[in-house]
Parts: structure tokens; sequence; C-alpha cells
């Protein structure tokens, strides 16, 4: 029965928008349902999946994506500022640029392969920062970032009637329609994009295309010995996932209209990176889920202070309470860092397939346990790997 739900794409999109959309009620215990995380969720989200169509399918890790995650927040703003605050055209705008720069980009990084294509990424990386922070000031604004402006001319909306007369407008879906961005709209707006997003991946998981990039990860080298051209693959995958990082970058843009080159830092690329072995990399969900714990490391136990410590604690006795806030406050507040660098050693070493790998685990000692039938493997293996039974 689980079996035929998880090879079922409808049932697994059912699924999936159930839990995306509910995300406000079953996060509330966890403290993380106010829409500025939840946005975060989606988005990063976003920016997990299409990496993963790149590093979990062919294997080519590339330490340079968040230069798409910048560039598409800059279209986006752009976009604002030119044409209108209407977020449709100024995503979709973020994808189309993107793209168009992951293709230059992957064309030329992808004439090497594993280290050398890895170094690559991250020189383009860091070439794109220094020039947004500043070369190209006059269309990033340096280091003060892409802002919204009152005298911004917005010609679409000029030619619709819509005037701002007081202050800077906000970002809007279908002009007058639904006048803002923010709170849970904006959430939902986002969950929509991540559920559209993962549909995408799920049918290039379970396609012929994403068999060909599988193949190209277990062994290049056959592959082009009997004549096969590995390339256009690569590149096809490279620029995908970089339209989903510009799209990711376009939803930052739209729920908070600011664009600056911190978001194309090395870092940024680094955190998809851990997003992506944390939750299992070649998983459907599993980059997902790294997107989820991480955001929620950043956003909850950095807030953690030594009086919510007291508060957790105050049913134990005064003194063990004590020793517990000692004990504990080191990994929370500033030092979240240190517990999700204890929480990302402990899946590397214990689970190097990521917290998919100990989702299957679960499962098929579950199945163990009450001794269900069948191989205790397959059905795990048709969520972590998408692929059709």
């Amino acid at each position: 029965m689980i079996k035929k739900i998880l090879s079922s794409n409808p049932l697994i999109m059912l699924i999936f928008s159930a839990v995306v959309l509910s995300a406000p009620i079953w996060l509330t215990p966890l403290g993380a349902n106010y829409p500025d995380l939840l946005q975060k969720f989606a988005i990063f989200g976003i920016f997990a999946i299409g990496y993963n169509i790149l590093f979990g399918l062919t294997g080519y890790l590339s330490f340079g994506h968040a230069t798409f995650l910048g560039i598409g927040s800059y279209t986006a703003v752009w976009s604002f500022k030119l044409l209108t605050m209407n977020i449709l055209p100024a995503i979709i705008l973020a994808m189309i640029v993107s793209g168009v720069f992951a293709l230059v980009i992957g064309y030329l990084s992808l004439r090497r392969s594993g280290i050398y294509f890895s170094i690559l990424t991250l020189a383009f990386a860091q070439m794109a920062y220094s020039l947004a922070y500043s070369v190209f000031t006059p269309i990033t604004n340096g280091e003060t970032g892409l802002q919204l402006s009152q005298q911004d001319p917005r010609v679409l909306d000029a030619m619709a009637g819509i005037a701002v007369t007081d202050g800077i407008p906000s970002t809007n879906l279908f002009g007058t329609l639904i006048k803002s961005m923010d709170g849970y709209f904006g959430f939902y707006v986002a969950a929509v994009m991540l559920i559209i997003a993962f549909y995408i991946s799920l049918k290039i998981f379970r396609s012929p295309f994403g068999m060909k990039l599988r193949a190209i990860k277990s062994n290049q080298t056959r592959m082009k010995y009997t004549g096969f051209n590995t390339r256009p693959y690569l590149l096809t995958a490279f620029v995908i996932s970089g339209m989903y990082a510009g799209l990711a970058g376009g939803l930052l843009a739209s729920i908070d209209p600011l664009a600056g080159a911190e978001r194309m830092q090395w870092t940024a690329s680094g955190e998809v990176v851990l997003m992506t072995i944390l939750g299992g990399v070649g998983t459907l969900i599993g980059p997902m889920l790294g997107a989820t714990i991480i955001k929620y490391f950043e956003n909850i136990f950095s807030a953690l202070n030594d009086s919510e410590l007291h508060n957790i604690f105050d049913f134990l006795p005064a003194g063990m309470q004590e020793f517990m806030v000692t004990v504990v406050s080191p990994f929370v507040g500033e030092g979240w860092h240190l517990t999700l660098g204890l929480v990302f050693m402990i899946v590397v070493i214990f689970l190097p397939g990521g917290i998919m790998q100990g989702l299957n685990n679960l499962f098929g000692f579950i199945k163990r346990l009450f001794g269900l039938g069948g191989s205790s493997s397959s059905a795990a293996d048709t969520v972590s790997k998408g692929e059709a039974s």
C-alpha cells in the first residue's frame, strides 16, 4: 500500500501540498509558525531543491550557486523599480536572467569536472560578489544595497493609473487585487511556488533525463566511451538549478524589496551545500528538510537566552536548573553554530545519506518490529531517491 502511494506522483503531490500548506499549524509547537520564518523555510527549500538537481543527480559540486540567488534578487528589485510592483513579472524575469547567467557560467565551468569545477564556480561567485559590491555600483548600489524609492518610474503601474503619493510602495500580486506580500499571504505565495518547484523536481527525477543525469554521476567516463555526449545534459541541469536559485532570489526580494551583495557571498553558497548534505544528497525532500533545519536553528536557537532557558527548565530543582542552563547556554543564542556543527558532524559520521537515511532506517526498523511483509528498503528507497517502482 505504501509503495503504491509513494510511486504515484499525484498522491505524493497531494501529501506534500497538504504538509506545506498546513505548516503554520504543525509548526506551532516548535515556535516556528510566524510568517517571516515560514517564508524562509519555503524560499530556501526552493533554493535547496534546485541545487539538488545539479549536485544530487550529477554529483557536480558547485560552490557558487549563491550568485544566481543574488542575481535573481537584483533583477526582481529592478523590475519593481522600472516596471511594476506586481511580483509575477519580477519572479519571471529573475528566473530568466539567472538562467542566462547560469548558461554562461555553466558553459565555462563544465569544461572541467571534480574539484576543478567546484573551484571554477567559487571563482565566478567571488567575481560576481566583487562586481556587485564595488564595480557595478550604478546597478547594484554597492554595499548599501538596491532599494526602492518613491521616484522610481514603474512604467506599467503608471500606465495602469497606479500612483504612489506617500512613502515607498509595497509589493503586490495582480496590482490592486491584493496589496501586500506581508504576513501569511507572503508565505502562501512562496508555498505555492515551492509546491510547483517540487513537482518539477519530481518529474525530472522520474524522467529519462533524470536517469541520464544519474548515469553521469555513476560513471561519466563509461558513458563517454559509448559515444554519449554528457555535456548538454550537465549544462541543462546547471541552468535549471540556476533558475531555481533565481526564483528563490526573486521571492526573497518580493517579500523584502531589497537586494544586496551579501546574498552572493561564498558563505551563502556553502549554506545550500550544507542544506543538501544534511537532508540527503540526491533525495527528493531531503534538501528541503535540511533547509528547514538550518533556518530553524538560525532563527529559533539563535534567539534563546539564559532567561528563556530558565523558563524551559523551571520544572527542575533550583540547583539542577542552574546546572542545565550552564551546560546548554553555550549551544544556543550566539552559539547556535556550535549546535548546528555538532548536528552536521553526527549526520555525516553516522548517517552519510543524510536525514533521509535516518528516516529510511527508522522505517525499516518499524517494518521489522511489526513483522510487516516485503522488502524494508523498497518503499524507503522510493521516498529518498524519487524513483518510480
